[in-house]
């Protein structure tokens, strides 16, 4: 076993560069945990793009191999709970940002981060999804705790994102009137085949506006980038309103007073998708599965080879994809 070779991803740190590379690499190579893993597909995320660019923030030691998401099936297991040839997936914890994740064939990994795979998904389905489908699940679990489609519109910011982009298609496929907030006029086609009702300009939610509330536009909905953007719709969400938060890629702060959560009852949700309770994460997963599985899956992904990946990560640093990236590592 300890002589498998497998290729792999790998970024390494040279005096301030930090080169990407495919390399030939063991298993002997990989951490001491209970469940081993050949990897069929992986993502690309903004954190793993932020780890194949050097960001130790995210990942503190190279060399590494990146890739918060992994889908395969397990070699050999050292506990009770998964048994040899069963499919398996696994996202977020720590893989991908300091254990070498899913951008390798093989992994090794506590058997904790990993979920069954469910028998109505695919393994390429489950990738597409992936974290930033199960942050889009976790975010319209909660909101749905609370609002339902006769309330009124949702509005969903980052919408070309991966989260955005699937926020809207399980919110449609629920039956929500969803507003799409984007500055990219090229994918207006895209969010509308997703299930958006109509988009907002991103530029009217970005500029800083000063007063304690605005008038309500929406009756709740999913922000993945934070700063203004936030502000301004909680400021717009209508009495007894829910809004999520999951990011903050724009910023980390909030620039509002109390009032539209003591005045109105609006409520601000946080989504971990990181250290999410396994027992959550399989009823987002059985979800995700079944109901809300998007019919539009396929629509949001651009599937990749190794030769491709590193090519794609620059892309991604530059705001140039849209959906989903899915590696195929077969391929």
């Amino acid at each position: 076993m300890e002589q498998i070779q497998f290729k792999g991803f790998v970024v390494e740190e040279h005096e301030d560069r930090f080169i990407r590379s495919i390399k030939t690499r063991s298993i002997s190579d990989l951490p001491e945990n209970d469940l081993l893993i050949k990897v069929r597909y992986s993502s690309l995320n903004y954190k793993d793009a932020l780890s194949a660019s050097g960001n130790k923030g995210v990942t503190k030691k190279y060399p590494h191999t990146p890739g918060i998401d992994a889908v395969g099936t397990v070699v050999a297991s050292d506990t009770a709970k998964f048994r040899e040839n069963e499919n398996v997936i696994v996202t977020s914890y720590d893989l991908g940002m300091n254990t070498d994740g899913g951008f390798g064939q093989y992994i090794r990994v506590p058997s904790d981060w990993a979920i069954k795979l469910p028998e109505e998904m695919s393994m390429k389905e489950s990738m597409i999804i992936g974290t930033a489908g199960l942050t889009a699940g976790m975010s319209v679990f909660r909101l749905t705790e609370h609002i339902k489609p006769e309330h009124g519109k949702v509005v969903v910011s980052g919408a070309t994102g991966g989260v955005g982009s699937l926020s809207i298609a399980i919110l449609a496929k629920l039956g929500f009137n969803v507003s799409a907030i984007s500055g990219k006029k090229e994918e207006h086609d895209f969010l509308f085949r997703l299930g958006a009702s109509e988009i907002l300009d991103r530029k009217d939610f970005e500029q800083e506006n000063t007063r304690p509330m605005m008038k309500t536009s929406f009756a709740g909905g999913i922000d993945t980038v934070g700063g203004s953007i936030l502000d301004n719709i909680i400021k717009s969400t209508q009495p007894m309103g829910v809004v999520t938060c999951c990011g903050n890629v724009a910023s980390a702060n909030l620039n509002l007073t109390v009032f539209p959560f003591i005045l109105r009852g609006v409520s601000l949700i946080g989504i971990d998708s990181q250290n999410y309770p396994m027992e959550h994460r399989e009823i987002v997963w059985n979800k995700l599965s079944k109901d809300w599985k998007p019919d539009n899956l396929m629509k949001v992904c651009t599937e990749i080879s190794f030769a491709e990946l590193s090519d794609n990560i620059d892309l991604m640093l530059d705001g140039k994809l849209n959906g989903r990236t899915v590696l195929d590592l077969e391929a």
